[in-house]
């Protein structure tokens, strides 16, 4: 059966977004950001939110843009929530009242988040800046918001209903038979968990570090690999994990002025993220072209090979459903 391509192509220029994904979404320093879908819904609540690649993967991938001094107030995810910088410098911080630390990442880094912990980021450089995240699972599941979150959001008017889905009262009424999700109380706001800066550090890894992680695989000096998440094995050679989280997907980077592998099938589902240069991906003997920060996710059990072809370093992630 011949495969259409495009099908299984998201071109970033060519995403909707969600201008309004959450229901912080009218407050200051959370108002001016965009909510990409590339594979899966994620954890959006804008029931209109467009999805670029429906099909189930066992993860999720998304795209969040932000202008300067934006992003997301403080939540927490019941699955794995892993941030991929691809522009700009972004805070994260967290614990309920977001003080109990911090971490600035850059492009090309990556930071895997524990679940039951409350998070929130914000892009603290001067331009709009771009990272994609990997959540855990074929349903990420449902955010949980600080109860000061939530209270200043229905100042604004934006309510949470108990099915997950976002209300502005200052245009329509909650729909009979749904009501508005209350926050959490005090003794449930105890039972999440606490995190230092050194703890935290231990789930990020820094592009800048890269002499400290990057591997060859032995294949005529071509490529060099950075394995984040899950075992990873590329001709005939395995890379172990750097960080130690079970998230139920893999993240590697490959890298290199040739960096290229060779045909292999796979039964997983497998998602190529580029963050430079210009790749070559062959699938079932049809090409198809990605550039910086779009993905292409080949179908199940096909033949498929890639490869740098821009002429100078390419950099791309393969986010793979877990062996």
């Amino acid at each position: 059966m011949s495969i259409d391509l495009e099908t299984r192509l998201a071109r970033f220029n060519d995403l909707i977004p969600s201008k309004v994904p959450f229901v912080e979404g009218k407050l200051k320093g959370h108002q001016d950001r965009l909510n990409y879908s590339l594979v899966g819904p994620g954890v959006s609540e804008d029931s209109k939110q467009n999805v670029k690649i429906a099909e189930e993967h066992g993860f999720n991938i998304g795209a969040v843009s932000a202008a300067s001094m934006n992003g997301s107030g403080l939540h927490s995810h019941t699955t794995a929530e892993v941030f991929i910088i691809f522009s700009g410098s972004w805070r994260f911080y967290w614990g309920p009242d977001g003080k109990e630390g911090e971490v600035i990442l850059h492009k090309g880094d990556v930071a895997s988040f524990p679940t039951n912990m409350f998070r929130g980021f914000q892009n603290v450089s001067d331009q709009q800046a771009l990272m994609f995240v990997v959540l855990g699972e074929n349903d990420p599941g449902v955010i949980t918001w600080t109860p000061s979150l939530l209270k200043k959001a229905k100042e604004t008017g934006m309510v949470l209903l108990n099915d997950n889905s976002l209300i502005d009262l200052e245009k329509n009424q909650i729909p009979d038979g749904k009501k508005a999700i209350e926050p959490i109380t005090d003794n449930e706001l105890t039972q999440f968990d606490h995190y230092t800066s050194e703890e935290i550090e231990k789930f990020v890894i820094r592009y800048a570090d890269q002499k400290n992680y990057f591997l060859d695989d032995e294949h005529y000096n071509s490529n060099s690999i950075l394995n984040y998440l899950d075992d990873f094995t590329i001709h005939n050679k395995e890379f172990k994990p750097y960080i130690n989280h079970k998230t139920g997907f893999g993240l590697t980077l490959l890298e290199g002025n040739n960096a290229h592998i060779h045909s292999y099938a796979s039964s997983k589902s497998e998602v190529y993220l580029c963050l430079e240069g210009e790749w070559e991906i062959t699938c079932n003997d049809k090409k198809v072209l990605i550039g910086p920060r779009d993905a292409f996710s080949p179908p199940k059990n096909s033949t498929r090979s890639l490869k740098n072809i821009s002429g100078d370093k390419g950099s791309i992630y393969i986010v793979r459903q877990k062996n």
